[in-house]
């Protein structure tokens, strides 16, 4: 017997995993490799919409979180995940500049951008109107953390790796039974997997595609990330990992042609040196039409638990969202309405 069955090994699963660690409670995570968006992320928390110069909700409160968040589980598994790094937005215009430091000024934007031009000269890169930095920013190494929590969890017989089966689901009285396992509560964290789920598939999760570049650009010296129409994030090694796009039509995982050049050509743009493409990936991202997160409680089951809909943002708000649905399932703690679940319903 578990307190919790955690359904769905990507970012959202992973981080519910870790706060059910940190609060002592027992679980099991059953996961297959059908959605494999949180692999293929970019994995970068950064607390502010470029394209609109505008600040995100809770914005500091998800990043004090990730903070301790990841310190825990680099120290639990060994291997260093969360790599803070500064972002730089390369400006193309006077009108630019003016516009980050009309941004700065507000009372919601002033402790993420930096007001003094930052005049980085940067090899392979031309920026004649200089750059911003948006500040508290960094990355999380996606592949490496769930290949590297799988495996922690798979030495102490915690994840399961196999197809859910909903038809198996048994609701008892007070728990629930799937084959072997009882729980007490099931948490479902399947991203575009969603889809599948009899109990959730209601919910307004559309999904959107997106494809990045892993390049190798040799004369390129940039050890920070730089993001306009695209970011450009430093591995180490003349390695550079450029995404993304955004495609609301097309749900498959598949790389496309489209994709591989509408990257190239932004990248062109930012950069005026010869870079060689390694490889192309592709994945459908767990998005919702209000850019808001899926979590809650399915309506006649008491112990059937969401969380989804973490979109581009997984890193900064899986911690967050993990930890809020866990204070929602235990002491029943009211999740915001932008949050929940419970905005949808008629």
């Amino acid at each position: 017997m578990v307190d919790y069955l955690i359904v769905g090994g990507g970012i959202a699963g992973f981080c519910f995993a870790e706060i059910c660690i940190q609060q002592n409670k027992s679980f099991i995570v059953i996961s297959d490799a059908s959605q494999n968006s949180s692999k293929i992320a970019g994995g970068l928390y950064n607390p502010v919409i470029l394209k609109r110069f505008s600040g995100l909700e809770d914005a500091e409160a998800q990043l004090d979180f990730l903070d301790q968040f990841y310190t825990q589980i680099e120290n639990r598994i060994g291997v260093k995940i969360n790599f803070p790094l500064p972002l730089l937005r390369k400006f193309f215009s006077i009108e630019e500049q003016n516009n980050w430091f009309l941004a700065a000024d507000q009372p919601k934007m002033s402790p993420f951008l930096s007001t003094a031009l930052c005049k980085k000269e940067i090899s392979g890169i031309d920026a004649p109107f200089d750059y911003g930095q948006v500040l508290r920013t960094g990355y999380v190494d996606t592949a490496l953390f769930l290949n590297a929590y799988a495996k922690y969890l798979t030495a102490s017989s915690l994840f399961v790796n196999e197809t859910f089966d909903y038809e198996a689901l048994i609701f008892e009285t007070d728990k629930i039974r799937y084959k072997d396992i009882e729980a007490n509560k099931i948490v479902f964290a399947e991203g575009f997997g969603i889809h599948a789920n009899p109990y959730f598939n209601h919910l307004p999760l559309e999904g959107t595609k997106g494809e990045l570049l892993i390049i190798k650009a040799p004369e390129l010296q940039l050890f920070d990330i730089i993001n306009t129409s695209v970011f450009i994030l430093p591995l180490g090694n003349d390695f550079y990992k450029v995404g993304a796009t955004y495609n609301w039509k097309d749900k498959t995982p598949e790389p496309t042609a489209e994709g591989k050049s509408e990257l190239v050509s932004r990248t062109q743009e930012i950069l005026n040196c010869d870079f060689q493409i390694i490889a192309h990936y592709a994945g459908v991202r767990p998005t919702v039409k209000d850019r808001k997160p899926l979590l809650g409680k399915h309506e006649a089951h008491e112990n059937v638990f969401i969380l989804n809909g973490l979109g581009t943002r997984g890193v900064m708000l899986g911690p967050y969202c993990a930890n809020m649905l866990f204070n929602f399932a235990e002491n029943s703690t009211e999740i915001p309405l932008h949050y929940s679940i419970r905005r949808f319903r008629k």
